[in-house]
């Protein structure tokens, strides 16, 4: 006789919520609930193992009394809409938990094998100049427009994690939750975020925006770091106020990008979309970071602003939600991207020597098959 077991129906509600699932969702993938919530039946302890599994719910939380509290593990700083998110989903819970582990191991592996650590980390404050402290990254990264004239947006980002990690961060770029492919993120719940550590300093960003938005919030981390902070940002251009912070990373990133010196030539003198869609190719950015210079440079009003970012960020998410999800292309060359190379180097360069062993290594990489540890071996070239 099949084991019954009593759950409270707010717990199942809150398992769903945190998941994410829509009504539609929840009809397909538990069916049973809508008849749990009304008792007239109870779960069986079988089907609530897999209602826990499918909401990625700990087994353990559903037996509380109440929903418990779940606060984001660093300083939440987005305002998505000027609204705060109020509850964290699954799925960025973990992808934060994930991360941090991998800095944990990071912080130890850089300590023991002397690694000096970057001397730029809290070299800033809110009281610098952002101009002054796009100056020092800019001068760091060596990123300017001339070495992104001759790439795509694609080779600009590749060259700019290249670039992030070789001054000391871990650089993380994933659109799903660690390897599984059926957890994909919603860049409208996150953008990225930045663990700051002396020794192991990690941005992560969510792979699931576009490619020029990447490019932006990269560098609106990078200054975080510069801070000396640690924050899960939306990198929000359209508030005039918030979180002083998140304002100050705007600024430094734009003006790291856009010089507004350079934009003031460069600019034709109509934010029409194709004039967006010119200066955003010129300098491998959004056309929202564009418009957003153009209006820094004091070239549109306030109000002017707001209406045309409105009207193109609408535009963008339409772009998006018509765009086919992606395969995610050859995994031996995506899988180091969503690691970072530096930390995926130094996992299996330490599992060779015999100081990790690879039952650990294989869950850091998100791996289960050490074929899979010999050809990221290989394509990281590490002997």
């Amino acid at each position: 006789m099949p084991v019954r077991v009593d759950v409270a129906p707010e717990l199942l509600r809150w398992a769903v919520e945190r998941a994410g699932w829509d009504a539609a969702t929840t009809e397909r993938r538990a069916p049973q609930l809508r008849h749990w919530l009304a008792g007239t039946r109870t779960p069986t302890l079988k089907q609530l193992e897999g209602f826990a599994a499918s909401t990625h719910t700990p087994f353990g939380l559903l037996f509380l009394d109440r929903p418990p509290v779940e606060d984001v593990p660093i300083p939440d700083l987005r305002t998505m809409g000027n609204k705060a998110v109020l509850r964290p989903s699954a799925d960025l819970l973990d992808t934060i938990y994930l991360c941090q582990e991998r800095q944990d191991w990071y912080r130890a592996y850089a300590q023991d094998n002397g690694i000096v650590p970057p001397d730029f980390i809290g070299s800033a404050t809110i009281s610098t100049p952002s101009r002054i402290a796009a100056e020092q990254i800019s001068e760091r990264l060596d990123f300017g427009l001339a070495e992104r004239k001759r790439r795509g947006r694609e080779h600009t980002l590749r060259l700019l994690v290249d670039r992030i990690e070789a001054i000391g961060v871990l650089v993380m770029i994933s659109g799903i939750v660690g390897g599984n492919t059926h957890r994909r993120l919603n860049p409208e719940e996150f953008r990225d975020f930045a663990l700051c550590d002396p020794y192991a300093p990690l941005i992560f960003v969510n792979g699931a925006d576009t490619k020029a938005a990447q490019i932006f919030t990269l560098i609106h981390e990078l200054a975080h770091i510069w801070l000396g902070d640690s924050a899960l940002s939306d990198a929000a251009l359209a508030a005039k106020d918030g979180e002083t912070a998140e304002l100050w990373c705007n600024e430094v990133a734009a003006e790291v990008l856009v010089p507004l010196a350079t934009l003031r030539k460069d600019y034709a003198g109509t934010p029409d979309e194709e004039e967006l869609e010119r200066l955003a190719k010129r300098y491998h950015i959004s056309t929202l970071v564009v418009l957003k210079r153009i209006f820094d440079a004091g070239l549109l009003g306030w109000d002017e602003y707001r209406r045309r970012y409105e009207t193109e960020h609408a535009r963008i998410v339409n772009l998006l939600e018509a765009k086919s999800p992606s395969g995610g292309g050859d995994y031996y060359n995506t899988q180091p991207i969503r690691l970072s190379r530096e930390f995926a180097r130094a996992v299996i360069a330490d599992t060779l020597e015999g100081f990790t062993s690879y039952r650990e290594a294989y869950r850091l990489l998100g791996t289960k098959k050490h074929s899979t540890f010999e050809k990221l071996a290989e394509k990281l070239k590490v002997a």
